[in-house]
């Protein structure tokens, strides 16, 4: 319904939403734990099988999500492993290889991605969520931060390499259930008694992948990111955008998670 504008810029691809639960069951709510649970077991085999995601994370839980056109390929990937669904009127239908097996083609082994440079600012985030039915009580609020609040010109921001702040603020709204990552400065101008946090109330830090602007036809990124914080039971938060990556980390391990990346990145050389 948005109208044509030369200031709108859409991918090609239709997207198709994968949302991954735990025996049949929506994890809880109380925590935001990020997106490596599921790393191994399901991003990695996409990227494996030459297949692109996106990943968003919310606080309730994680989406992945990957282009129609690559759904054959994903659930040749997953099944194995996943019972699979579809959403048909709101109902849940078995989905098999025989369903998808028509025009499915093997894919080739893919080349070895490209390893993206990384950036950490010092701006300290914080994930949040908030009850429906109090949105309405910050509705200005968030209005006045998307869209009219303050951001450094587009070119300052991606020209940098050593990034002391980073202006980020992400909203989604899923199935009523809200999220938000908003900075630690930006968290002060709303009312504290509406927003709700886990109970440690932990700030994060972030990780921005990408040196310019990735594109949708590179698959990897995610897995690049997410496999080794996996592989040492780190949490990460992970958002992909329409230009960068990112992963948001716990403030305490982000000593850790840049040498982590660090390591990977000297020996995928």
């Amino acid at each position: 319904e948005l109208p044509p504008s030369e200031f709108m810029q859409v991918a090609d691809s239709t997207w198709l939403v994968l949302s991954v639960v735990s025996n049949g069951r929506e994890p809880p709510g109380c925590q935001a734990t990020g997106v490596t649970k599921i790393a191994r077991s399901v991003i990695a085999p996409l990227a494996e099988h030459h297949v692109s995601v996106l990943m968003l994370s919310t606080y309730q839980t994680d989406f992945i999500l990957v282009r129609e056109r690559d759904l054959p390929v994903v659930i040749h990937t997953l099944a194995g492993e996943f019972d699979i669904y579809r959403e048909e009127s709101g109902e849940c239908v078995p989905v098999t290889c025989d369903d998808v097996s028509n025009g499915f083609l093997k894919p080739k082994p893919p080349a070895s991605p490209t390893l993206h440079p990384v950036q950490s600012p010092q701006t300290r985030f914080c994930v949040l969520t908030v009850a429906p039915d109090t949105l309405p009580a910050i509705a200005t609020m968030l209005i006045d931060v998307l869209f009219y609040s303050h951001s450094p010109p587009w070119d300052a921001a991606t020209s940098s390499q050593d990034l002391d702040s980073i202006t980020f603020f992400s909203f989604s709204l899923i199935e009523g259930y809200i999220s938000i990552v908003m900075d630690a400065e930006t968290q002060k101008r709303f009312p504290s008694d509406l927003l709700l946090t886990s109970s440690t109330g932990e700030l994060w830090r972030m990780v921005r992948i990408g040196g310019q602007p990735l594109g949708f036809d590179e698959c990897g990124i995610v897995a690049q990111i997410a496999e080794p914080l996996a592989a040492a039971d780190i949490s990460a938060y992970y958002i992909s955008t329409f230009n960068f990556d990112h992963a948001l980390v716990p403030e305490e391990g982000i000593a850790e998670v840049i040498q982590l990346l660090q390591q990977r990145q000297e020996n995928g050389r």
